[in-house]
């Protein structure tokens, strides 16, 4: 049987990573064989890409950076996610392809049929079972952001973007959400870390099919 396939989404300090790390470890007590990766790097290759586009202090011309995200996914795609769905498992990734449609087609200005042309090409048509997008006020998220990279002594380029780039990403994600309502979730992720855990577990949990609290 074909396994889960669910991604992660949301604007830079949203805190959906910390979400992702808290939901691995629920489903894993619950045994489900999980692969957890992101977007860039979940590949060696991956990797190197993001050095390339994130970490790096050069100038990056946005059609190749929208390439470059592109490059990673089908790397992505082909060597991690779809062998790891075909043998069952269930995969759980830190981003995927509604981040170019809100990071390069409304961040960056890219038409919608560029975008989707990129995405198609890069996918090979696969999308998620599952996309849930934490949704945070842009302000409090940029601020969560630049504390926790000034705290770890890490930067790369995002953070250099301005309330008005992420304020068009996350309004791109909510008419993703509009448009697609039974894939793509949207979490409230301004509450806290513990409540904004309990509706992910619910959502996932009824994907699944397993109960949303172990049995005591």
């Amino acid at each position: 049987m074909r396994g889960k396939f669910i991604t992660f989404e949301g604007i830079d300090g949203s805190g959906k990573s910390t979400q992702l790390r808290m939901l691995a470890d629920v489903l894993r007590s619950r045994s489900v064989d999980l692969v957890l990766t992101r977007e860039p790097g979940g590949t060696r290759l991956g990797r190197r890409l993001r050095e390339a586009f994130l970490e790096t202090e050069d100038a990056v011309a946005p059609l190749a950076e929208m390439l470059l995200f592109a490059a990673d996914r089908a790397q992505h795609v082909e060597l991690l996610i779809k062998p790891a769905l075909e043998a069952g498992r269930t995969v759980i990734s830190d981003r995927y392809a509604d981040a170019t449609t809100a990071y390069q087609g409304a961040g960056r200005g890219f038409s919608t049929d560029t975008i989707k042309q990129i995405t198609e090409l890069a996918t090979g048509g696969l999308k998620p079972d599952l996309s849930l997008f934490f949704d945070a006020e842009v302000a409090a998220a940029i601020a969560r952001s630049s504390n926790r990279h000034d705290a770890d002594g890490t930067r790369n380029r995002m953070d250099l973007e301005t309330v008005d780039f992420y304020t068009r990403v996350r309004e791109a994600y909510l008419k993703i959400a509009a448009e697609e309502p039974k894939r793509f979730r949207t979490v409230d992720a301004n509450g806290s870390i513990h409540e904004t855990h309990d509706n992910v577990i619910a959502i996932v949990c009824e994907l699944l099919g397993i109960a949303a609290r172990a049995e005591v």
